[in-house]
């Protein structure tokens, strides 16, 4: 038998993973094609509703719509402290700028979450953000992804990742 807060706990992580997925694509398509991040989140929704009008569904049922919003508004303003951060985790012959559109996305993105949302464990950012990158990356991308942010977790959040550490 199914215990239904269980069902509840599991539905939101899944809606906070495709959160995460859908923020990542918002920024990418910001990146590519301008406009701003209120534009990109009213898009996101509208297509959202658009799909799921069809299939009898809510607007961003799968998504968790405010943390969506929050991490497109959250990195697109905070963007050059977020490249600052990433970049001091980088080898210094490769900076953020050089690196792929989605790629940066996906750092920009990890980042703003692990200095802004210090309700979720680093681990778990971290962990989120490398699937994205299975996503849309076969190769080595997940790795250095992993890499940067957990070098970015134990700059910012040292404290957790000790204890978490010590646990494992």
């Amino acid at each position: 038998m199914s215990n239904p807060a269980q069902n509840g706990a599991v539905a939101n992580n899944v809606a906070r993973s495709v959160a995460r997925l859908n923020a990542v694509q918002a920024l990418y398509q910001l990146a590519m094609s301008g406009g701003t991040p209120e534009t990109i989140i009213g898009q996101f929704g509208a297509s959202e509703n658009d799909s799921q009008a069809e299939e009898g569904e809510g607007p961003m049922a799968e998504a968790d719509a405010d943390l969506f919003a929050e991490l497109v508004g959250g990195t697109n303003g905070n963007m050059t402290k977020i490249d600052e951060m990433v970049a001091s985790c980088l080898d210094e012959s490769w900076p953020v700028e050089r690196m792929e559109v989605l790629l940066r996305a996906i750092l920009r993105c990890g980042a703003y979450e692990m200095f802004s949302r210090s309700t979720v464990p680093p681990r778990v950012v971290i962990s989120e953000y490398v699937r994205v990158t299975d996503a849309f990356f076969e190769g080595k991308e997940p790795a250095l992804v992993n890499a940067v942010l957990d070098k970015l977790a134990r700059v910012l959040r040292p404290e957790e990742l000790t204890t978490e550490d010590s646990r494992q």
